[in-house]
């Protein structure tokens, strides 16, 4: 399966094309059933040459959708089409997933262009927010978008609950359609896609083991913070680019830096005594995930100690996991990244991860 490329990079690319005046088409898949190269709500930028960002599953949809881009970029007129992925044999050129999906290609238009700056700026201040898009059916398909941010719908930082999602979507749906549809023209389809920044990966400890979590994790997606008390090691070229370093007290910096519910703290300084102070200032911050390194040995003592001194409740200490990463077995800075990765990643698609025995 393909990795789609993260919305605040597409955003961009958007935006640069804007900026330069070259007209482009965006192509979003609508549904994946069964076996497909990428899921419901996987994008990509076709320019009028073909040249695409980003990706739609690669192949032949992906060559597909690069030839009606081209016309949709032509014409300024959107199109819907359904592309099967069950092709005859592995000695044919054709798809052979066995899947099917549905793509709409839709030209880029002046009146989008503010609403792809509203986006990219949500996007920069970590703020959420979904494009509601409707698809009306007529003599030619008719398409109308916007972005909406989360504040629009009652609620900064998470998404609304269902009823006050239909509410708001009540009001927006008339306003795109410019008036109530009337008579066959009743029928059409809603497209939401939520728009979310990239989840914030915080490594307390710029070692070794934080440098190799740091490199796993940037090919994932995860926008990454380093915090240490030591300057030789918040170097950039210790990172991937684009990582942010921060040096001075652990604790003071921990304490200032914004962690909301999609940020992951990583703990693995050089000492006991450092990832003790690290986790102090973070266990009651309102992170996805908090998770320590440390020995079967180590970890019953700091709980004791955490407990003793009403640091935290023991339902609190439950929350980190500790010893971190999955029971891999794994003995080299690599193999231990990738277990801390691995869980980590558990944690963001399903709410939860094995933790290590303690015996």
């Amino acid at each position: 399966m393909k990795r789609p490329t993260e919305p605040g990079a597409l955003t961009a690319t958007i935006l640069d094309l804007i900026a330069e005046g070259r007209p482009f088409a965006i192509a979003t898949v609508l549904k994946a059933d069964h076996s497909t190269p990428v899921q419901a709500g996987a994008k990509a930028i076709i320019e009028a040459d073909g040249t695409i960002h980003g990706t739609v599953g690669g192949g032949t949809v992906e060559a597909e959708t690069q030839r009606l881009a081209k016309w949709v970029v032509r014409t300024g007129n959107p199109v819907v089409f359904d592309f099967d992925l069950a092709g005859p044999g592995v000695d044919e050129p054709s798809a052979i997933c066995g899947g099917a999906m549905r793509l709409l290609v839709s030209p880029s238009s002046a009146a989008s262009h503010e609403d792809y700056r509203r986006a990219s700026a949500a996007l920069a201040r970590r703020e959420r927010g979904i494009w509601l898009t409707l698809l009306w059916p007529g003599s030619e398909l008719k398409l109308e978008a916007r972005f909406i941010a989360a504040a629009e719908l009652g609620t900064h930082q998470g998404f609304p609950e269902a009823e006050v999602l239909r509410t708001s979507l009540a009001k927006e749906i008339p306003i795109l359609l410019n008036s109530p549809p009337t008579g066959e023209e009743k029928q059409f389809e809603v497209f939401i896609e939520p728009l979310i920044p990239k989840p914030v990966l915080v490594i307390v400890g710029g070692g070794h083991v934080g440098q190799a979590t740091a490199a796993q994790a940037a090919l994932l997606g995860f926008e990454i913070a380093v915090i240490e008390d030591r300057p030789e090691f918040v170097h950039p070229k210790l990172f991937p680019p684009g990582t942010t370093t921060r040096c001075g007290p652990i604790a003071e910096e921990l304490a200032v830096f914004p962690i909301h519910q999609d940020t992951f703290i990583v703990l693995v300084t050089r000492g006991h005594q450092q990832d003790s102070i690290a986790l102090r200032a973070c266990i009651r911050r309102p992170a996805a995930y908090v998770g320590m390194i440390g020995s079967r040995r180590k970890v019953p003592l700091v709980r004791q100690q955490f407990l003793e001194n009403r640091w935290a409740t023991a339902s609190e200490f439950e929350r980190v996991y500790a010893p971190i990463g999955l029971d891999l077995g794994a003995i080299t800075v690599p193999e231990i990244a990738a277990s801390i990765v691995a869980q980590i990643i558990a944690v963001r698609r399903k709410g939860a991860a094995l933790k290590m025995s303690m015996s």
